[in-house]
């Protein structure tokens, strides 16, 4: 998504700075400085809010335009699979660490996303991420293909797993935060 363009009068196409200002941002960033000024008063929020716009100004971001619907038991399911993922790989990494094999190996896995949406992208990057034994090391927004290194993995079987595992994840992000516009996902598993 890119901003909207501004032509100057030499020609030359820039970021139009006045859509650049997004109230929501304002608001979080005014709340921000607020909190961290760390006086309560009518005056720090108001200086909070000047600060704000003009962070906006000088940083234009594109306008952030997606509808999400969050559904609350696939939310549940992702949370609660997401902690168990953490535990499980927890408990490997504390064993590997205190039996280390003769020789230990890792793999960078590359994964190939089936949806379109950058915001599974993104949180399926960070949840995978969070996840011990496991880092994404680069993601290509175009062609929705994350790169992950992964630690104690011997063959193409364990390749495949860790690319299972994150489909899998990508399938629970698409149910829990259904992104409007957007096709649904085939069930890869059940």
């Amino acid at each position: 998504m890119s901003p909207q363009m501004k032509t100057t009068r030499s020609g030359k196409q820039r970021p139009a700075r006045y859509r650049s200002v997004q109230w929501p941002m304002v608001l979080v960033l005014a709340f921000v400085w607020w909190l961290l000024w760390g006086s309560y008063s009518l005056f720090s929020l108001l200086g909070g809010v000047v600060v704000a716009v003009a962070v906006c100004l000088v940083f234009p971001l594109p306008p952030l335009r997606m509808r999400v619907r969050v559904h609350p038991w696939a939310l549940l399911v992702l949370l609660g699979r997401f902690l168990w993922d953490v535990l499980r790989a927890s408990a490997q990494i504390a064993w590997l660490t205190l039996f280390p094999p003769k020789k230990l190996t890792s793999a960078l896995v590359e994964v190939q996303l089936r949806t379109d949406s950058d915001f599974v992208l993104t949180v399926v990057a960070q949840l995978l991420s969070l996840v011990p034994g496991t880092v994404v090391v680069e993601a290509h927004r175009g062609s929705h293909t994350l790169f992950l290194h992964a630690i104690d993995i011997v063959d193409e079987a364990g390749m495949a797993e860790v690319r299972r595992h994150a489909l899998e994840q990508e399938a629970r992000v698409h149910r829990a935060f259904r992104v409007e516009d957007e096709p649904d996902l085939e069930e890869a598993v059940s």
